[in-house]
């Protein structure tokens, strides 16, 4: 009785190796048709399964980036626009703020006082703000990254805390594109801001330029302040440009053939 239990335990164990075989062929198959199941082999996958997909195309190489550095944001405009845009600015040189990387994120401001006695006192306040981004494997190309900064810059610009009468409109002429956003904000007087965004190529500008009027003096013409930031947007965005032509190193040039 305990030989013939005994045969009867081989035979169920020998009987169920060709289910298990089977179920073992079919998950690996996947439903990508025959071939790669039990055969002669003993139910293990042929060569040509198990190397690696031989149809897969490889991924587009990413476009290098057009800009490798950032100018200095305290130069990116000349002293002249500073006079013009900040009068008696406390420091004409700027402000910078501290950045762990200069070459891809940089800001630097202005502000000042300009009194005249019994008609009141002006007050202004220039900020420039620089990014800029390279192709990188797994966060995609420059210009695309630059393009999602531009337009994540523009929304914080228009949800401003406190900012009314909000308006915002493309501001051609600047880089590859640009956008304006104009708004008030009420503290102890009203401030008149101004928001200029712009992205050339793979980097980014973000100038913010308010007034406002103490002491009785008349409130800052708003449209005036909407043209200077323009100007000093574009001027922003040409010392992007100057900086990284400097930076280029130089051609070797060809050996002149000898006489």
């Amino acid at each position: 009785m305990h030989r013939s239990a005994s045969r009867l335990t081989r035979v169920l164990a020998c009987a169920a190796v060709p289910v298990i075989l089977t179920v073992a062929g079919c998950s690996s198959d996947s439903g990508k048709g025959s071939g790669s199941g039990s055969g002669s082999n003993g139910g293990k996958k042929s060569d040509s399964s198990s190397s690696a997909k031989p149809n897969a195309k490889p991924s587009a190489a990413l476009a290098k980036a057009a800009y490798g550095t950032l100018p200095d944001p305290c130069k990116a405009v000349a002293t002249g626009t500073v006079e013009t845009l900040v009068p008696e600015a406390k420091d004409k040189n700027g402000t910078a703020t501290k950045s762990n990387d200069l070459a891809s994120r940089a800001s630097c401001s202005w502000n000042g006082l300009d009194e005249d006695g019994l008609k009141g006192s002006q007050y202004r306040w220039l900020s420039i703000s620089l990014f800029r981004y390279d192709s990188h494997a797994s966060l995609g190309d420059a210009n695309k990254r630059a393009e999602e900064q531009y337009n994540k810059q523009v929304e914080t610009a228009k949800a401003a805390e406190g900012a009314q009468n909000v308006k915002a409109e493309p501001a051609g002429g600047i880089g590859d594109q640009a956008t304006s956003v104009l708004h008030t904000t009420k503290k102890d007087v009203d401030f008149f801001n101004t928001t200029i965004v712009a992205r050339t190529q793979n980097a980014v500008v973000t100038l913010d330029y308010n007034g406002a009027a103490y002491e009785g003096a008349g409130a800052p013409d708003q449209a005036k302040l909407l043209q200077d930031a323009i100007a000093a947007a574009k001027e922003t965005v040409a010392s992007i440009d100057a900086a990284n032509k400097q930076a280029a190193p130089e051609q070797p040039q060809s050996p002149q053939p000898q006489q």
